[in-house]
């Protein structure tokens, strides 16, 4: 697929100001090795706040963290320290292990947090939030049972299948009329990358040309492609139909569009029972997928209000 030069590429232009809403938020781009095989991207404030608790937010499969968490660090890095990491294979993220599951990628992300975010004696006498949606819920759910109900407050889930076995898998690829889940995940052609967007957001978008799609493939889905396919086979969960995820004990906020078509809203429902009794639910109407983007001040309030008296 040919490439738009940057300087005429919008979503080359789009991705430099949505660093700029990032570094506007305090939040500075650093890297650190977080073993000899691994170094991961994130973004952290710049100025750590001893009065603040310290909130890790993990991206979703698709484009790296700066396409998801934009309204969400501008919102809460008023009240947190805020640290958003790019997965293995996304952003700046890379290792040179063989492993690519979903445990493997929580790994890093606990010694990132070990590493830099609770590196201080202060820090640590304080527990960290994790908030995943999609994927970066499955990493989340990891990073919560890896490190414990000492080191890690609350948890929020948000649009993500952690209880999705074998039928829900073949259920999402009739859904979207492929035969791959890769062509859905990480979409080569536009119609596949049409596919994705009417299956994630509940405003049909019927009218963009196939160049513009074009452009934000080559820019979201083309660096470490490779790897990232290697992480969609990596995945755990699905691959048998009895579930194999034990409750958290953690308190566990899920947070779901209404009309979530990756995964749909029943799974939010099972989920909660089967997550823990400390689990509850919230489902944002006219939502879909993506309820951080199309619904953000209602998810950033919903989610604000949760850990609102454990900071």
């Amino acid at each position: 697929m040919l490439s738009i030069p940057s300087f005429m590429s919008i979503a080359s232009l789009y991705e430099i100001y949505l660093r700029r809403c990032f570094t506007a938020a305090g939040l500075l781009s650093q890297s650190i090795a977080v073993d000899d095989e691994t170094t991961i991207h994130f973004w952290g404030p710049t100025s750590k706040s001893p009065n603040k608790a310290c909130l890790v937010l993990i991206h979703g499969f698709g484009p790296m963290a700066i396409w998801q968490w934009r309204k969400q660090v501008q919102f809460f890095a008023p009240h947190f320290n805020v640290y958003v990491p790019d997965l293995v294979f996304f952003g700046g993220s890379t290792t040179r292990s063989s492993e690519r599951s979903e445990k493997f990628q929580a790994a890093a992300v606990v010694k990132l947090v070990e590493k830099e975010v609770v590196a201080d004696e202060e820090s640590k006498k304080k527990k960290v939030h994790v908030i995943g949606t999609s994927y970066g819920g499955f990493v989340a759910y990891q990073v919560a049972r890896m490190m414990g109900v000492e080191r890690v407050g609350k948890v929020v889930i948000a649009s993500s299948g952690v209880n999705m076995r074998k039928k829900d898998n073949l259920a999402l690829l009739e859904r979207a009329g492929l035969e791959r889940i890769e062509d859905l995940m990480m979409p080569a052609k536009p119609q596949h990358f049409r596919k994705l967007m009417a299956l994630s957001l509940s405003r049909r978008l019927h009218y963009l040309p196939d160049f513009f799609l074009a452009d934000f493939i080559n820019k979201l889905y083309s660096d470490n492609r490779k790897e990232k396919m290697e992480l969609l086979k990596g995945v755990s969960l699905g691959r048998e139909e009895a579930l194999n995820i034990s409750p958290l004990q953690q308190e566990v906020l899920i947070v779901w569009g209404e009309h979530d078509r990756i995964f749909p809203v029943q799974m939010a429902r099972e989920l909660r029972e089967v997550i823990g009794k400390k689990a509850s639910l919230e489902v944002i109407k006219d939502a879909s997928h993506v309820p951080q983007i199309e619904k953000a001040a209602e998810f950033n309030n919903i989610i604000l209000n949760f850990l609102k008296g454990c900071t």
